[in-house]
């Protein structure tokens, strides 16, 4: 790319909604970047569940799969950095990356995702994405009538608790927190969850196998997997510079978009985990599609044209 180009579409993130976002444009022959940190949230898993006709596929050879298909238009370039800063100007929008690079473009679309916080429990954070999970649509058919755990974090936690037992016998695991009021009980109970209130000590296990939570009293309850609501926080800070107007999810905050993808910005568009509190490939593919669809239509026909 020559310093003077100016995209008429420039893709903040090159996962599953990014790629998703810039095939639409690519296949009306915009000149489209993505540029891309290569560190998307799903690396640690090493399956991707539930994604149309491609189940039980690794999420980065899916990525890879994704990249191959949009490098085959000729109007697409790809930028291997990390994005740090974003502002207005006349034609658009311009982005300064991490190395120093200048990257122009008419409309935005943001898909850059967001990271996990992980409780600090020795032995979570390296069984993150094998046996320590998130969501059971995406890993828990693998653990099906199994032992399962669920470790408090959130008032949230209630609520994967009582959906992780669909998979097998759970038990919640409050980790020295307060005991649930009397009318969680009855709801805990009445789907055979089992309240465990001594604090953790360590998960056990060989590698990223999980045998079981030893508590703090000394016991190893066996477990197959434990589930963690995660708090959230986006990987970058454009969609704050911008003006982009942000609210509160259910584990982190989120960019408020339309029903097309558009942010409260003119010409910026956004998709994926960082506008939603439901989180799955298949989602973020979608959001992605639409966002990329009306980004080009915005194009076309202006902020009106949809």
């Amino acid at each position: 790319m020559s310093p003077a180009t100016i995209y008429d579409a420039l893709i903040v993130g090159g996962s599953f909604a990014g790629l998703s976002a810039a095939m639409p444009l690519a296949r009306a022959a915009k000149k489209v970047c993505v540029l891309d940190s290569g560190q998307p949230r799903n690396r640690f898993a090493e399956a991707s569940h539930g994604f149309f006709a491609q189940d039980g596929v690794a999420p980065l050879t899916l990525k890879a799969a994704g990249r191959e298909k949009l490098a085959a238009y000729p109007t697409v370039d790809f930028v291997n950095d990390e994005a740090v800063m974003a502002r207005h100007t006349q034609d658009g929008f311009l982005i300064e990356t991490l190395r120093g690079e200048v990257l122009r473009a008419r409309k935005l679309v943001l898909a850059f995702g967001v990271r996990d916080h992980l409780p600090d429990v020795p032995g979570l954070a390296e069984r993150w994405g094998g046996t320590v999970l998130h969501c059971p649509y995406c890993h828990g058919y693998e653990f099906l009538n199994q032992a399962l755990g669920v470790l408090c974090i959130t008032p949230m936690s209630v609520h994967q608790a009582l959906l992780i037992s669909e998979w097998g016998p759970t038990t919640f695991f409050l980790n020295g927190k307060d005991m649930p009021d009397a009318e969680t009980l009855s709801h805990l109970k009445a789907r055979g969850v089992q309240i465990e209130s001594a604090p953790i000590a360590t998960l056990e296990g060989e590698a990223e196998t999980l045998d079981g939570v030893r508590l703090m009293d000394g016991r190893l309850l066996p477990l197959a997997a434990l589930y963690v609501a995660t708090r959230t926080e986006m990987t970058s800070l454009l969609a704050e510079q911008l003006g982009c107007a942000m609210q509160g999810g259910m584990h982190g905050p989120v960019i408020v978009v339309d029903q097309i993808g558009q942010t409260s910005v003119p010409g910026v568009f956004a998709a994926g985990d960082i506008t939603r509190s439901m989180h799955n490939a298949s989602f973020a593919a979608a959001d992605g599609m639409l966002a990329g669809v009306a980004a080009h239509r915005s194009l076309v026909f202006g902020p009106l044209g949809m």
